[in-house]
C-alpha cells in the first residue's frame, strides 16, 4: 500500500471516526434485541459502504451536472469537517448527530449520516475528482477504512468495556483535534484555490 493510500485511509478513518461513533451506536441500538444488534450495524456498514462508493465512483460526473467546482467542494467540506470535529472536540449531550431513533435504526441515523455523513461524501468526491487516475488507490483506502470501521462497530460494547467511557470520550476528542487541523488545511486550500483563479484585474 503505497504512501498516498496510507494517508488516505488514515484520512477517512479520521472522518469517519468510528470510536467517536460508538455512543451514538450503542445508543441507537438501545431499543433493538441483542441477537439483532450485530445484524443491524453490519447491515448500516454495508449501506454506508455502498453509498461512500457510489458517491467516490460517480462523484466527478456529480460535479459537473451539478456545475460545481472541486474549489467549492474543497471549501464546503472543510467547513462540514470543522463544524463536526468542533462537536467531537466539545462533547454535546445529544451526541455528534443528534437524538437516536426509538425504533431499529434502517440508514437513518447510523449508514446515513453517522457513517457516510456530509463530511464522508464530500471527502470521496473530492478524492476522486482531483486524482481519477487514482482511483483504484482511493478504492483500497475507502475499503480498509469501512474494514477497520465495521470491526470497531461491531465489537462496541467489548471497546467500550475495556476503554471505558471516559476512555472513548478522550479518544473522540483526540480525533476530533486532529480532524480540525484537517478541515482548517482543507478550507485553507480551496480558499488558495479560489483565489489563484481570479481573472487577473486589468
Amino acid at each position: 500500500m503505497s504512501a498516498e493510500v496510507l494517508s488516505a485511509a488514515f484520512l477517512l478513518l479520521l472522518v469517519l471516526d468510528p470510536f467517536g461513533n460508538l455512543p451514538v451506536v450503542m445508543s441507537s441500538l438501545a431499543n433493538v434485541t441483542p441477537a439483532r444488534r450485530r445484524a443491524v450495524v453490519l447491515r448500516e456498514c454495508v449501506f454506508a459502504y455502498a453509498i461512500l462508493l457510489g458517491f467516490m465512483a460517480g462523484g466527478r460526473v456529480f460535479l459537473q451536472f451539478l456545475q460545481l467546482s472541486e474549489t467549492s467542494l474543497a471549501i464546503a467540506g472543510g467547513i462540514i469537517l470543522f463544524l463536526i470535529a468542533l462537536r467531537m472536540v466539545f462533547h454535546h449531550p445529544e451526541g455528534i448527530f443528534g437524538d437516536a431513533p426509538d425504533t431499529e435504526p434502517f440508514l437513518v441515523p447510523l449508514a446515513v449520516p453517522a457513517i457516510a455523513g456530509p463530511s464522508a461524501i464530500a471527502t470521496v468526491m473530492l478524492m476522486a475528482s482531483r486524482d481519477p487516475s487514482r482511483i483504484a488507490g482511493w478504492f483500497v483506502a475507502l475499503s480498509a477504512t469501512m474494514a477497520v470501521t465495521t470491526i470497531v462497530l461491531l465489537a462496541g460494547n467489548q471497546v467500550q468495556r475495556v476503554l471505558g467511557e471516559r476512555g472513548v470520550r478522550a479518544l473522540e476528542r483526540l480525533m476530533g483535534l486532529v480532524l480540525t487541523a484537517i478541515a482548517v488545511q482543507m478550507l485553507l486550500n480551496g480558499v488558495a484555490d479560489f483565489v489563484r483563479h481570479l481573472p487577473a484585474s486589468s
